[in-house]
């Protein structure tokens, strides 16, 4: 495999339009390729044609801080249209839905139905639920968190946007749970696991996977069975990584092992865990198209790891837990095949307003010069020097 090209897939790419764009200058680069800024809700070029929008963000965390103050709703604000003009939107929800026991923060998290609806509201529609905090609240917390999405997906599912979810399953002799998801005519396997576990309670009550070579290739084995038995137009792996948070470099062996999980039959890896924002990789295929890709890590979605910004430190790692991605990924279905056309990393950041809640924002030039404008202290340079930062991750094309 050799990667080819860096940077952010344009629409309906081609090799030439790629090699035309890797010769250009720097500023006719950023103009061909998407950097996140554009307004994504605008008019679709896809219109008429067969294709899906998907979006993918990262961890979304019930630190006390970003629950305390309530108003769950406007967490949200400034990414709903976003969310909502996606077909569906991935999340990692870290935390059992548990209302006979009270809202925790970390170590053991757990949250209210009304956290999680507020999260569904602003168009979250499909949620991975097994991470290492699944049994924070134990069996009652593994159960009443599945009873709820279970209820969600009955109650949603003559709507325009039903709800899925994948992660806790019915005990030990249960495979593991799994969706197929019916959107626009495309056929869509999700599957959500993970290889960490905080503690050994219930686990088998959980899509777990051990960390071992041989629990590996069973997995492998499992995943290429499942593909088989339900053909589909695209199959999604949430992958709840037993990697070390806070790293931002990827191993060759976590590259490997996620490149022959692409050959069993996965079309998008969607990893989560790091709580930090990693590179991602587009794979194109024996005929040129760009067909797959793999999230290392988006980082978090709304958390309280950087509860206190190092406004004159901004390179510190845990300032990076304070940013991620919201990606959007369009596939197209034609005479050629499925292929990815564009793909859009929404840069996003973790706010605290002057009440102290917590709040998702799209980091871009606008928003710091509305704090510059309300005169919010360190905040509008502390986040242009963060929007540098984060220009370093980035995406690149790999060819098979």
């Amino acid at each position: 495999m050799k990667a080819k090209e860096e940077g952010i897939l344009p629409s309906e790419a081609s090799l030439e339009e790629l090699e035309k764009a890797r010769a250009a200058s720097e500023k006719e680069k950023e103009e061909f390729f998407n950097d996140g800024s554009r307004i994504v809700t605008a008019e679709n070029p896809f219109d008429g044609r067969d294709s899906i929008l998907l979006s993918f963000a990262g961890d979304i965390m019930a630190h006390d801080s970003v629950w305390k103050n309530g108003g769950y709703s406007a967490i949200y604000d400034d990414v709903r249209d976003m969310l909502r003009h996606s077909d569906l939107a991935f999340a990692n929800l870290e935390t059992p839905v548990c209302n006979s026991k009270p809202y925790a923060t970390y170590p053991s998290f757990n949250v209210h139905s009304d956290f999680a609806d507020a999260a569904v509201e602003a168009g979250f529609n499909v949620f991975s639920t097994a991470n290492n905090h699944s049994n924070d609240q134990l069996l009652t917390g593994i159960q009443t968190t599945d009873s709820y999405f279970k209820t969600l997906a009955e109650l949603s599912a003559a709507t325009e946007r039903p709800v899925y979810a994948s992660g806790l399953k019915d005990g030990e002799k249960a495979d593991f749970s799994y969706a197929v998801i019916d959107c626009k005519g495309w056929k869509i396997l999700f599957l959500a696991v993970t290889e960490l576990l905080n503690r050994n309670d219930y686990r088998s009550y959980i899509n777990y996977i051990r960390t071992d070579e041989k629990s590996r290739t069973a997995f492998e084995e499992y995943v290429r069975k499942l593909r088989q038995d339900n053909p589909c137009d695209l199959f999604v792996l949430s992958f709840h990584t037993a990697e070390p948070e806070y790293i931002l470099t990827i191993t060759k062996k976590q590259t490997d092992f996620y490149h022959a999980l692409l050959k069993d039959g996965v079309d998008v890896i969607w990893a989560n865990h790091p709580h930090v924002a990693r590179d991602w990789e587009v794979i194109a295929g024996e005929n040129s198209k760009p067909q797959k890709i793999i999230f290392y890590s988006q980082g978090n979605t709304i958390s309280a790891q950087r509860t206190n910004p190092s406004f004159h430190f901004p390179t510190l790692i845990r300032d990076y837990t304070g940013d991620g991605f919201i990606t959007e990924v369009r596939f197209l279905k034609d005479e050629d095949g499925i292929r990815i056309v564009n793909v859009n990393p929404v840069l996003i950041t973790t706010y605290i307003t002057e009440e102290r809640h917590y709040v998702i924002k799209r980091l871009t030039e606008d928003f710091i010069k509305e704090l510059e404008t309300a005169k919010r202290a360190e905040w509008p340079l502390y986040l242009t020097s963060r929007k540098k930062i984060m220009k370093n991750i980035k995406g690149k094309i790999t060819w098979q």
